[in-house]
């Protein structure tokens, strides 16, 4: 073994080359200086619409200016991890730990059996001892429909699993694989093979879709296994068995190292469980790391990403700042966790892995013994009156069960890291509607606000436990539901204001314009450069500026609003899955990237709402321009007719959706004329 023994199984690199990105950040916090100053200094003296305006364009800049802060405090030290798997099979091939896989589905109509056992069937088809691996499906769903694809994907396994071995191929779920690989040509024996298997996976898939599509499993197929007996006790959905829990695990593999992932997340690199143990068994490192999280990213997305669902920015560039900050956020998919660390042990320095001694353990009760103790683990009742749910495995009540899980882990002493590979380790599928889009963004707004206003908040549960710039990284998320105030007030007062004439900004004319010009340029400008190098496109950047304008004005008002409800005892947490599969026409119009509307939705009013009253201002001061003789509206009035002109150009798919789209998908008649109705009264309570 040599030296090779004493070498890491992984290494930390700081980013290189940041002069750019601090010279930035300083300019741009001179500019804002400047901005608040100005705002303070021209305070109005008469005019009572004038001097509340302006107070609320001051507190507007200065919550702009807070958030803004806080994300370059978070971006200032990314590091990158890289791993050595050759090191780590040279010293432990013979001694790597068992590793168990949990993969959670909810609802076989959102969420096709043949979607999840694709997932189930690539991690069960990672490059590692077969042996060593247990994968659990997590249904709480309670579906014999999911079962009856398990068992057919069961069968299909004996087949697919040899078949990726034999020719090493990536990645591995079928769907994915036959969707793009060509069949081998050049050798006849491989050809015929390839041809077979997938033969054998388009019959199963046929099989599948066609039981799915009837609603529920033909009596002969539920004769040929026991396991169909469960659902004849099940009086719903919501009335069942609990199909597993990882205290079920911890009675039958009891493996040191758990990954979780979500049923459209598969495996798309069949080397991450390696990675990851590069992590967990380093000797000087690893025992100290309670999770490992990878990126989410997405199969579905958009040349241009129309949603913004891809999250670049995010996984590229804001989990590597939080990483160097203490730890990256656990976010629910594609994490790998130390079982010690979720089921809520306390990390202490004398803590020692023996891999071998982790490997003897041996579950020595009968299969019978066995069903009926995890019956009782299992249940509902089990965990009453217990710290699960509380300090071990997942923390309920709340809409982000993961991020306050992550949280817990951490201020329990143990670290968590953020891994990129070369290749993606998981793809997913991001919504494909506007709709889902911002519900989902809802969701997660509304919980991470509900963790900073409770016990849990990092500043709380955090204090002394993790360091305050990891306290201050989580921000960035947890601030989501509190952005929609400063949003909305730009988005409506200086379009009011305009068609009263009203001006909130310095004259064209004023040298106090510079510092509102440059950092409203630079901070765009050094954004379109970062999400470019991120991987986007310019086009993909300009939707993100729509998307962001479009969910702070609605996911994150309603995600506010509800987060306070429930913490006033209103109304209780309602979890809801975003849709994996869409109608026809849609997917086609999602793919042509055309911005999917169709259904009323409160959403959608405030959206049609805030785009035509800007629209109106835009026109009122376009029309301003017109008749001003003496050029003293340009002057005066220049950045606000710059400002609608930008939301005017942002809104572009509103107005198609409101009045020249034909298709299935344009905005509803209902959203149409309530819009027209509240802008047009707002414009006309502003003139009058």
């Amino acid at each position: 073994m040599g030296k090779n023994e004493y070498l890491p199984l992984f290494e930390t690199r700081a980013s290189r080359g940041r002069l750019l990105f601090k010279l930035y950040v300083l300019t741009i916090f001179v500019a804002i200086c400047m901005i608040l100053v100005y705002r303070v200094s021209y305070l109005p003296v008469e005019g009572a619409v004038e001097i509340w305006s302006w107070i609320g364009m001051f507190f507007a800049e200065l919550w702009f200016s807070f958030y803004w802060f806080i994300t370059q405090l978070v971006r200032w030290n990314p590091i990158y991890r890289y791993t050595f798997k050759d090191r780590l099979s040279l010293r432990y091939e013979k001694d790597l730990p068992g590793v168990d896989i949990f993969v959670c589905t909810a609802d076989p109509e959102i969420e096709p059996p043949n979607m999840v056992i694709n997932t189930v069937l690539s991690m069960m088809a990672y490059d590692y001892p077969p042996e060593k691996l247990s994968v659990y499906l997590s249904d709480d769903g309670g579906s014999d429909l999911t079962f009856y694809a398990m068992l057919e994907a069961s069968r299909f396994s004996k087949h697919w699993l040899p078949f990726c071995k034999k020719l090493k191929i990536q990645p591995r779920s079928p769907e994915a694989y036959f969707r793009t690989a060509l069949e081998p040509l050049d050798d006849p024996n491989k050809a015929k093979e390839w041809l077979f298997v997938k033969k054998l996976y388009i019959d199963m898939k046929f099989q599948i879709e066609a039981t799915t599509k009837l609603g529920k499993v033909p009596e002969e197929i539920r004769k040929e296994h026991k396991g169909f007996r469960e659902w004849n006790f099940i009086s719903s959905r919501r009335d069942h068995q609990t199909i597993l829990e990882i205290r079920v695990s911890s009675r039958l593999s009891n493996s040191p190292v758990i990954l979780n992932v979500d049923c459209d997340m598969y495996s798309n690199n069949s080397y991450s469980v390696r990675d990851a143990l590069c992590f967990f068994m380093d000797e000087e490192k690893g025992r100290e790391i309670g999770y490992l999280q990878y990126p989410q990213a997405f199969e579905n997305i958009t040349k241009n990403d129309i949603y913004c669902n891809s999250l670049n920015i995010e996984m590229e560039v804001d989990f590597l700042g939080i990483d160097g900050n203490g730890g990256p956020l656990y976010i629910g998919s594609g994490c790998f966790h130390r079982r010690e660390a979720l089921c809520g042990r306390r990390y202490s320095n004398e803590n020692r892995v023996d891999w071998k001694e982790v490997n003897d353990r041996k579950v020595k009760e009968s299969a019978g013994v066995l069903e009926e103790v995890c019956r009782i683990l299992a249940s509902c009742t089990y965990e009453a009156n217990t710290e699960w749910g509380k300090e071990m495995g997942l923390i309920y009540g709340c809409l982000v069960e993961d991020v306050i899980t992550g949280l817990s882990v951490q201020c329990k002493g143990w670290r968590s890291m953020y891994f990129i590979p070369e290749r993606k380790g998981f793809l997913g599928l991001a919504p494909t509607t506007l709709l889902q889009t911002l519900v989902q963004h809802k969701r997660w707004s509304e919980g991470e606000f509900q963790i900073l206003i409770t016990r849990h908040s990092p500043f709380l549960l955090g204090h002394k436990r993790i360091p305050l710039k990891l306290q201050l990284s989580y921000c960035i998320y947890l601030l989501w539901a509190t952005s929609w105030f400063a949003v909305l007030y730009y988005l409506v007062v200086p379009p009011l204001c305009l068609l009263r004439g009203i001006s909130l900004f310095p004259k064209l004319s004023s040298p106090w314009i510079q510092s509102f010009a440059y950092a409203i340029f630079a901070n765009r400008a050094y954004g379109l450069v970062e999400f470019v190098w991120s991987g986007g496109t310019i086009q993909g950047w300009w939707n993100g500026q729509r998307i962001w304008v479009f969910k702070r004005t609605t996911s994150h008002l309603f995600g506010f609003f509800d987060a306070i409800r429930k913490l006033l005892g209103f109304s209780t947490s309602t979890f809801v899955i975003t849709a994996k599969v869409a109608e026809a026409d849609v997917s086609e119009r999602y793919e042509e990237e055309k911005m999917e509307f169709g259904v009323s939705s409160p959403m959608f009013n405030i959206l049609a709402t805030l785009a035509l009253l800007n629209m109106f201002s835009f026109v009122g001061g376009i029309k301003m321009l017109i008749m001003d003789v003496e050029s003293k509206v340009l002057d005066l009035l220049a950045l606000q007719i710059i400002l609608c002109g930008l939301l005017v150009l942002i809104n572009l798919p509103i107005y198609q959706g409101l009045f020249f789209r034909k298709d299935s998908g344009r905005m509803p008649t209902p959203v149409t004329y309530k819009s027209i109705i509240v802008s047009l009264l707002a414009c006309s309570v502003a003139l009058y």
